[in-house]
This record gives C-alpha cells, sequence and structure tokens, in this order.
C-alpha cells in the first residue's frame, strides 16, 4: 500500500488489512515520513518474516531512520494529518476536473485518491516527451504507462501526485493553476513535434535549437507561481 498508506492511515482509502495476511509499505509517499518501509503481517507468519527480513535482506538496523518513522507515524496519528490528506484528495479531483474540462483522457475517468493518471494518446504525445519538458520547466512528474501501451519504455501518459505541493500550502485554487501549466506543457510539446517529428532525440534537438525562449518563460512563470509558497517550517 505504499503510494496509498498515509490515505489508509487516516481511513480515507480502502483497508487492505482487512483481506491480507501481510501488507508492506514505504514510509514516505503519502505518509510523509523519512525512506524507509514496515512489514505488517499475522502473528502466525512472524518468525518467517523476521528470518527472511534479517539476516536474509536486511544490514544493521539504522537508528536515526527507524527514530524518524515513529516521529512521523505519531503525526500520522493526528488531526492535522488527517485534514492534509482531505486536502490531498480535494486537490487531486480539482486538478483532474480542469484536465477534463481540457480535453485530457484521464485513467479511470478521475481519480479517488492523490493520484492523477493522465492518458496522452489524444495529444499525440508521448508520456517521456511530456516529462522532459515539465522537468526543463522546473515541474516534476512522472512518465507512466497507461492501458493500451505495448512498451514501459515509450509509455503513454504521465503521473501526476499532490501530496507535496499540498504539503507546501497548495489548494484548490491553486491546483487548477497546476492543471493549466501541464496542459502549456503539452501545448509546447505538440508544437515541438511538428518540427521534429516522433523521435524523442529528435524532439530534444529540435526543443534546444529552436524553443528555448519557450521553455524560459514558461520555466519563469512556474517559479513566479510556486514561489508564493513556502517549504516546511521546520521548529
Amino acid at each position: 500500500m505504499a503510494h496509498v498508506s498515509g490515505l489508509v492511515a487516516t481511513e480515507e482509502f480502502n483497508n487492505p488489512f482487512e483481506y491480507c495476511d501481510i501488507v508492506t509499505t514505504t514510509t514516505h509517499k503519502t505518509m510523509r515520513g523519512p525512506r524507509s518501509g514496515i512489514i505488517f503481517f499475522k502473528k502466525e507468519l512472524e518468525e518467517r518474516i523476521n528470518f527472511a527480513v534479517f539476516p536474509g535482506l536486511q544490514g544493521g538496523p539504522h537508528n536515526h531512520q527507524i527514530a524518524g518513522v515513529a516521529n512521523q507515524l505519531l503525526e500520522v496519528d493526528s488531526v492535522d494529518f488527517k485534514n492534509y490528506i482531505k486536502q490531498v484528495k480535494k486537490n487531486a479531483k480539482v486538478m483532474a476536473n480542469v484536465l477534463l474540462n481540457k480535453g485530457y483522457n484521464l485513467s479511470t475517468g478521475g481519480t479517488d485518491n492523490h493520484l492523477v493518471l493522465i492518458d496522452l494518446k489524444n495529444k499525440a504525445i508521448s508520456g517521456s516527451k511530456a516529462e522532459y519538458v515539465c522537468e526543463m520547466v522546473d515541474i516534476s512528474l512522472n512518465k507512466n504507462s497507461v492501458y493500451g501501451d505495448t512498451s514501459a519504455i515509450n509509455p503513454g501518459g504521465i503521473r501526476v501526485g499532490t501530496a507535496a505541493l499540498t504539503t507546501r500550502g497548495f489548494l484548490e485554487k491553486d491546483f487548477e493553476k497546476i492543471g493549466e501549466f501541464i496542459d502549456m506543457v503539452i501545448i509546447l510539446c505538440q508544437k515541438i513535434q511538428e518540427l521534429s517529428g516522433k523521435k524523442l532525440k529528435d524532439f530534444k534537438y529540435i526543443l534546444h535549437q529552436n524553443y528555448m525562449t519557450d521553455i524560459e518563460n514558461l520555466k519563469r512563470e512556474v517559479n513566479e507561481f510556486a514561489g508564493q509558497f513556502d517549504f516546511v517550517e521546520f521548529k
């Protein structure tokens, strides 16, 4: 349940413990903790699980990481974290609706969690191209396979999550702007591809030769917008 662990912990997502003998999760992503992992198991599996982890897989324990996970789990069991996860879901729905209204196809037609999986086939742009241009304008997201893809090397979609920006204080109106930025990236990708053709190598070449002004302008707009929001204040 790695991606949805924060939602499960706050009862904002289906609970796998009702159906599974073993549940695994990372502790970052929506749980918003340090990078680590947890294995939950029924008592009768304890000896087999523990032996498989150590000495079979794990080296020495990292006590600072264990302490970090414990501290984060304490935060997860709070009203503030519950409200945060609710806002994560609201933001995802708003962004999904903006993209739907702009003619994008979304896997499952929308979202009930923190992720929006955008199928770009009807835009004739690969996930690799969209990811590359997004990175150039300081938008971090992932290319992702979507239904109908025949190769994970050249996926037909992108995956966008709302957890990190929600942590920075983004609300629904702000994610409307995020949806607009993603649309601007795809429109730019289409313009570049008209000259380059579909090969990623040619796409990158034409981008750097002809479209760096467009990239810098969009990058500046993205950073001016994001600059209104602080990172988490550590006390």
